[in-house]
């Protein structure tokens, strides 16, 4: 049976257990379907449902407050309210970042600075009040608490990123390469995708070579996913002469959502916590 002790700081310690699932390659492939999912999803509720991104991000935020306090709460690892948080960081994460760039006009290149900023900031303090920091061994509520916060504002980071990418990108490659018929612009999603695709596994090459920590490198890729995952909702919804399929929100919500549950029932280990 699982144990549990109080440290001195009143955190639960989960004794060879963690309240977060390995991250095994399987993990990565659902937590891009759940960025994803929140990508199609928050922008379904404030472009489709024309709450806008102000209402829409009071929404999300209340609900992931909601299943955060739940997870945080509960005293071990549960699959269904884990993920349920983190499409919930994405949501929040992805209308966020559309009211400081489409309303508040700050800009993808601003806006993802500071943003970036924000993730060090959190992960130094996280560093200073732990002494370490944690990537899917997660153990006490102290570290479950910096976990949640980096993944929600490295999500808002994630969004900016992926949106700020696929503007850029036509250019760039406009400079460099002659452009299909259409022009480069219809393939700005298609681009920011690759170019994600190729960080991600940099990172991962650089973890196996042990030039990276491995809280580092996890942590470089949880922010990497997010822009993946956003551009490649925006592929699935977005008009075709933007690049994209042009499909509903929310139908592309419900096959993301649908995909991402498959993965997950399919994979035995996603079901049980990583050992710490």
């Amino acid at each position: 049976m699982l144990q549990m002790t109080k440290t001195p700081k009143g955190d639960f310690v989960h004794q060879g257990l963690s309240k977060a699932p390995p991250a095994i390659l399987m993990f990565w492939l659902v937590k891009i379907c759940a960025t994803t999912v929140g990508e199609t999803g928050g922008d379904a509720v404030s472009m489709s449902l024309n709450w806008g991104y102000l209402a829409a991000t009071a929404l999300f935020f209340a609900f992931f407050v909601f299943v955060v306090a739940v997870q945080i709460r509960s005293r071990q690892y549960r699959p269904i309210i884990y993920w349920l948080v983190v499409i919930a960081t994405t949501t929040v994460g992805t209308t966020t970042s559309d009211f400081i760039d489409r309303t508040l006009h700050v800009g993808y290149m601003l806006s993802s600075a500071g943003l970036l900023a924000l993730v060090i900031l959190t992960l130094i303090a996280w560093r200073l009040t732990t002494g370490k920091i944690a990537a899917d061994h997660i153990s006490t509520r102290t570290d479950e608490a910096f976990y949640w916060l980096t993944i929600l504002v490295s999500n808002t980071l994630g969004t900016a990123l992926g949106d700020f990418t696929s503007e850029v990108m036509p250019g760039l490659i406009g400079n460099i390469a002659r452009a299909p018929p259409g022009g480069w612009d219809a393939w700005g999603f298609e681009l920011a995708a690759v170019v994600f695709a190729v960080l991600i596994l940099a990172v991962l090459l650089l973890q196996i070579s042990k030039v990276l920590p491995t809280a580092v490198s996890f942590w470089a890729a949880y922010v990497l996913t997010r822009p993946l995952g956003a551009t490649l909702g925006d592929i699935l919804t977005k008009p075709t002469a933007q690049g994209g399929f042009d499909l509903d929100r929310f139908a592309a919500t419900g096959l993301i959502a649908l995909a991402m549950v498959a993965l997950l029932l399919s994979s035995p280990r996603l079901r049980k916590p990583a050992l710490t």
